[in-house]
C-alpha cells in the first residue's frame, strides 16, 4: 500500500492543516505523563516549517462529547509543543469559531496555531460534512499524521480528505511509518513469527486473532481474554472474566490454529485473587482449579516460564495486550517478566496497543523495543486486514 507522500507537496507560503494525535495521558494535576505521541509528530511539523509554510495543528483529547470542558483543553499540549519545538505555539480558543478563524487569517510564514480540542465540536465524531468543510477551508494542504485515530471515520480524519485533491493532501511521516511497518510485519515477517495477544476481552481481539492465524507460527494468549478459552476447554475458572457468548468463537480459533499448525499457548497457572483490588488476598493456582469465588488477574510463574521457552527461538514478535491487570502492582509481574524477556531478545519486537505501550514505558523498556505503535485500535484494525478510513483516500491510485 503506497500512500500520497508529503515530500512531493508544494508547501511554500501555504497554510497546512496537520491532523495529529495529541491524546496524551495526564496525571491528576493536568500534567502530561507521557508525551510520546507529541514527540512522534515533530518530524512532520518540522518538515513543514522548513518549507516556509504556516502550520495549523489539530487533535482531540479525551472524550468531552461535543461540549467545551476545560478539563480536556489542549493548553498543556500547546505548552509541551512550545518546549519541544522551541517556537511559539498559539492556542485558539475554539475549533471553527471566531477566534480560530481570526488567528488563521492573521497567520504568516512559519507561524504555528493549535486548534482547541476537536471533540468540543459535536460534529467531529459523527463525521459531519459541514464541520469537515469548515476545517478544510482553513488551509491549502491537508496532512494526516494521526495514526492513532485513523481507524475512526471522523470529520478531521476522513471527512476532510474529500475536500482536497491528491495534489493537496498526504500522509505524514508517522502515519506512513506505521502503515509501512505493519504491512511488512503482516506480509513479510522474519520467521518464526509469534504474536502475544492479551487484554481483557476476546471480543476486541477476535478478528485480529482470526486474521493473524494464517500469518504467525505461534500465538501466546494472556490477560482476561484467556479465561474464555480456558472455560471452553472445560476448566473451572471461578469468578474470572469470561465472555460466554464467544465460547464457540474461542473453539473456532483453537480448531483453526490446530488445522494450520500454529502453536497456541494458554496459561497453565494464574495469580488468583478473592476480589478485584490492590489489597486482595492472592495465590498461585493452576488454570484448571481457580476457586469458585476467586478470579484470575495475572499469569502465574509456570506460565511465564512456558511462554519464555516458547518465545526463545522466534525472530519476530508482535505484542498487543498485557498479560494481567498491570495497573495494579500486585498483578503486573507476569506482564513485566514477559516484557523484559521480549526486550532482551534478538527478535524484531513490535508493540501495538495503548495499554501495552503504557506497560513497557512504565517499566522503562520502551527504548528496547524495535517499534512501538502510537495507535491501539488502529493497529488492531490493520491486523484484521482492514483499510483504515483515515488512510483510504491517501492511498496512491493504481
Amino acid at each position: 500500500m503506497e500512500l500520497l507522500n508529503i515530500k512531493r507537496l508544494e508547501l511554500e507560503k501555504k497554510k497546512v492543516f496537520i491532523r495529529c494525535d495529541f491524546n496524551v495521558p495526564m496525571d491528576e494535576f493536568g500534567n502530561i505523563s507521557d508525551d510520546r505521541r507529541i514527540r512522534s509528530a515533530l518530524a512532520t511539523i518540522n518538515f513543514c516549517l522548513d518549507q516556509d509554510c504556516a502550520v495549523i495543528l489539530a487533535s482531540h483529547l479525551g472524550r468531552p462529547k461535543g461540549e467545551v470542558d476545560k478539563k480536556y483543553s489542549l493548553a498543556p499540549v500547546a505548552r509541551r509543543l512550545h518546549h519541544l519545538l522551541k517556537r511559539e505555539v498559539v492556542l485558539a480558543d475554539d475549533v471553527v469559531g471566531d477566534d480560530a478563524l481570526a488567528k488563521i487569517e492573521a497567520m504568516k510564514c512559519c507561524d504555528i496555531l493549535l486548534l482547541e480540542n476537536l471533540r468540543f465540536e459535536v460534529g467531529e465524531t459523527v463525521n459531519d460534512k459541514e464541520l469537515s468543510a469548515k476545517l478544510a477551508d482553513m488551509a491549502d494542504i491537508y496532512i494526516n499524521d494521526a495514526f492513532g485515530v485513523s481507524h475512526r471515520a471522523h470529520a478531521s480524519v476522513e471527512g476532510i480528505t474529500h475536500f482536497f485533491d491528491d495534489a493537496h493532501k498526504a500522509a505524514g511521516f508517522l502515519l506512513e511509518k506505521e502503515i509501512r511497518f505493519f504491512g511488512k510485519l503482516i506480509n513479510k515477517p522474519v520467521r518464526p513469527f509469534a504474536a502475544i495477544v492479551g487484554g481483557s476481552k476476546v471480543s476486541g481481539k477476535l478478528e485480529a486473532l482470526t486474521n493473524l492465524l494464517p500469518k504467525v507460527d505461534k500465538i501466546f494468549i494472556g490477560g482476561g481474554m484467556a479465561f474464555t478459552f480456558l472455560k471452553q476447554m472445560g476448566y473451572n475458572i471461578g469468578a474470572s472474566l469470561v465472555e460466554d457468548d464467544l465460547l464457540e468463537d474461542a473453539q473456532d480459533v483453537m480448531d483453526e490454529a490446530k488445522k494450520l499448525g500454529v502453536k497456541l499457548y494458554l496459561p497453565v497457572d494464574v495469580i488468583a485473587a478473592d476480589k478485584f483490588s490492590e489489597d486482595a488476598v492472592s495465590k498461585i493456582v493452576t488454570a484448571q482449579e481457580i476457586p469458585d469465588a476467586w478470579m484470575g488477574l495475572d499469569i502465574g510463574p509456570a506460565t511465564v516460564r512456558l511462554y519464555r521457552e516458547g518465545l526463545s527461538d522466534v525472530q519476530t514478535v508482535l505484542w498487543n495486550g498485557p498479560m494481567g491487570v498491570y495497573e495494579m502492582e500486585k498483578f503486573a509481574r507476569g506482564s513485566s517478566k514477559i516484557a523484559h524477556f521480549v526486550a532482551d531478545s534478538y527478535a524484531t519486537t513490535v508493540v501495538g496497543g495503548g495499554d501495552t505501550a503504557d506497560l513497557v514505558q512504565r517499566i522503562g523498556l520502551d527504548e528496547e523495543m524495535s517499534f512501538i505503535s502510537t495507535g491501539g485500535g488502529a493497529s488492531l484494525e490493520l491486523l484484521e486486514g482492514k483499510i483504515l478510513p483515515g488512510v483510504a483516500s491517501l492511498i496512491v491510485p493504481k
